[in-house]
């Protein structure tokens, strides 16, 4: 069946994040994630304690080594994707905790070390929307200027029983003012959502697919939940308190947000996974490749796109 998707250069029918760096840059690219020393307002007491319910001790499982300073980590980093991909350039990631929950001096200190060095296109910043003062938004800004700079915002779900139960600690209200405060100064966002949290539905999921494209956003995550040792999470499934998705469901809910999504809208991440030793489940996830393979399948055997429903809406106005 013929894809006639028009942001791929393959099989894929929704707007991958390799398309668009490829295309961006000319090259490939790949992110060098990066431990900035930062932690989080509900990790500090400063919102809340324990972090969110999946936390197992701050996001960024896989970012760098925190007892390195960040260009050292970045070299490390650096050195060992390019074994794979020898012509590449990078963006430079900060990835665990919270990214700038610190004055701009601290922000200054800690991303420019990443930002000098050669072949770096950009940055990422992994952030909360609660955690965007002023200072920090004058930086941002000024890094935009000179360079690719996306800020990710987790935001996970639009419905706030869902983040009080998941100890996020802030509202949606919070989420959609830090946005804007993005938004006006130009600067991409990413936002992240995870599929499965404990009580919502395909609908609930879905909602928060529609709302999310509904603000246009540069990129977008989609992650899966899953279920690492050593958290309250892991205590809550334990306990019988809420079922892992399935392959099946998790795919189903993965092509029902795509087609909501412009095509426009960058697609970074479409599943999540935990490390092999720290994972309670769901174990398909480890499979990522098999995930990724479902979701193609299931759109082609649909015949369906990004941003279907949104094309087909726009059509009907």
């Amino acid at each position: 069946m013929e894809n006639k998707f028009r942001f791929s250069d393959d099989n894929k029918r929704y707007h991958t994040w390799n398309y668009h760096l490829r295309h961006k840059f000319g090259c490939k690219v790949f992110k060098v994630a990066l431990n900035g020393g930062f932690t989080c307002p509900n990790i500090d007491g400063s919102k809340g304690v324990g972090g969110c319910i999946y936390c197992s001790g701050g996001s960024g499982d896989f970012a760098g080594d925190r007892s390195l300073g960040v260009y050292e980590q970045f070299e490390e980093i650096r050195e060992r994707m390019h074994k794979k991909w020898r012509e590449a350039k990078y963006i430079a990631y900060f990835q665990a905790n919270t990214n700038t929950y610190a004055p701009a001096s601290v922000l200054r200190e800690r991303f420019e070390p990443a930002l000098a060095h050669e072949n770096t296109v950009g940055i990422s910043v992994a952030t909360r929307a609660d955690c965007l003062e002023a200072d920090a938004l004058d930086y941002l800004s000024e890094i935009n200027e000179r360079t690719y700079l996306v800020v990710e915002l987790g935001l996970q779900s639009i419905f706030d029983g869902t983040g009080r139960l998941i100890n996020r600690c802030h509202t949606y209200a919070e989420f959609l003012e830090g946005y804007e405060k993005l938004q006006r100064r130009g600067i991409n966002v990413c936002v992240h959502l995870i599929d499965g949290l404990p009580g919502e539905s395909a609908e609930m999921m879905l909602e928060s697919a529609k709302a999310v494209a509904a603000l246009r956003p540069h990129c977008v995550k989609l992650h899966l939940l899953h279920v690492l040792k050593n958290t309250r999470l892991a205590d809550m499934y334990a306990n019988g308190e809420f079922e892992l998705m399935t392959l099946e469901e998790y795919v189903e809910t993965v092509v029902s947000q795509l087609e909501v999504f412009p095509e426009e809208t960058v697609i970074q991440r479409l599943t999540g996974d935990g490390g092999r030793d720290a994972l309670v489940g769901p174990m398909w996830s480890l499979k990522k490749f098999v995930v990724l393979n479902e979701i193609d399948k299931r759109m082609v055997r649909s015949d369906t796109y990004q941003g279907a429903k949104c094309a087909q809406k726009n059509s009907e106005e």
